[in-house]
């Protein structure tokens, strides 16, 4: 019997869930893991860890301390993501020893762009073109091929902008090949879309499957500044975006948890799938006080085998990332009828980085 699936029946209280990665999505998966009961166990290298601030138990280590890794199994009863750059070999130890949600074999293919865009195209959703690039000569021929503008990626850990770089006609490959210090790396097509939307969708133990709604993101400077919930898109378009979600998470023969699939959507209705992470979202925070469950809650849910929640919209919102220095604009945030107020509790803001989010309740997605 897989990991996933090897118990049915759902944990009892206060089982103890391992969290891998201590950043703030493990931090808002600890807070609604102890409302169900349960207890956290966060693993993390890093010096500061928002999630193991208000969880039972933490242990740093690094990646590779199987010693570690092996009393952190001992000590939990399943253990699920909040970081996917976890290395592969990481999690096949912990597998040997304890329900892995999502597993190696899923991670093995959402760390690496290409082997992600291969896995969706053979789901029978459409991508933008792409082409593995591992030298220079590699990336000329596919500029040649697929044409400029054209954007030029690193196939592992590039997130919010990083290890990427935009190509246009006159640009200098070979300038731009070195500054990515990779031999692995894809080319894709630029996608001129009318929006970017994304879906997060769950799947329990049991197989059970249920997608959020489409929201629609909102980017600045390569990373997400508002999240407008409901997308202000045609329901045709919100419905195929949902389909593609779910063909995508069954074409996995062993997944539980959360798997958050970002799309464009072009002038034309098609939906092409960007990229996915096997994990709560930034994009699914709206959940938090807009919907009748939340992504934390659900991923809870999925890992320790309950049923599935509800994941009707309560009222439309807009959720906006607090960057760096909008952390000071807190206290004039909290005087907002409506807005409701997510801190991750970092000691320090720097700039672009996540510190909490708000999200406004009441207003409709697609709003300006």
């Amino acid at each position: 019997m897989s990991s996933a699936h090897r118990q049915l029946l759902p944990l009892k209280a206060n089982s103890v869930i391992g969290i891998l990665g201590g950043g703030q999505l493990g931090r808002m998966t600890a807070l609604a893991a102890a409302r169900l009961g349960y207890r956290c166990h966060i693993f993390h290298p890093e010096a500061e860890s928002p999630a193991a601030e208000v969880s039972a138990f933490a242990t740093r280590a690094e990646w590779d301390d199987e010693a570690a890794l092996a009393a952190f199994a001992d000590s939990v009863d399943v253990v699920t993501l909040e970081f996917e750059n976890v290395p592969a070999a990481a999690l096949s130890f912990l597998e040997a020893r304890v329900p892995v949600m999502p597993g190696a074999s899923v991670l093995s293919i959402t760390q690496h762009r290409v082997l992600e865009k291969d896995f969706v195209k053979a789901q029978g959703a459409e991508t933008a073109p792409y082409r593995a690039v591992r030298s220079l000569e590699e990336l000329r021929a596919a500029v040649a091929e697929i044409g400029s503008p054209c954007v030029l990626k690193t196939c592992r850990f590039g997130y919010d902008g990083k290890g990427q770089a935009k190509l246009w006609a006159d640009s200098d490959l070979a300038a731009i090949w070195g500054s990515l210090k990779t031999d692995d790396a894809i080319l894709e097509g630029f996608v001129n879309f009318t929006c970017e939307v994304s879906v997060i969708v769950a799947r329990g133990r049991d197989g059970q499957v249920v997608s959020f709604p489409v929201v629609e993101n909102r980017h600045a400077n390569h990373i997400l500044d508002e999240t407008h919930v409901p997308a202000a898109i045609d329901p045709r378009v919100a419905e195929e975006a949902r389909r593609v979600a779910a063909a995508v998470v069954a074409g996995f023969a062993d997944f539980a948890g959360l798997l958050a699939i970002e799309m464009f959507v072009t002038a034309d209705g098609h939906v092409l799938v960007n990229e996915m992470a096997p994990r709560p979202h930034n994009s699914g925070h709206w959940s938090m006080d807009g919907a009748v469950t939340d992504q934390f809650e659900q991923l809870v849910r999925a890992v320790s085998g309950h049923a599935l929640g509800s994941t009707d919209i309560l009222r439309p919102c807009v959720m906006k990332n607090l960057l760096g220095d909008d952390i000071l604009k807190v206290p004039e945030l909290m005087k907002k009828p409506g807005a409701r107020v997510h801190l991750y509790g970092k000691s320090e803001a720097k700039p672009g980085r996540k510190m909490g989010h708000v999200n406004f309740m009441g207003i409709e997605g697609g709003a300006g």
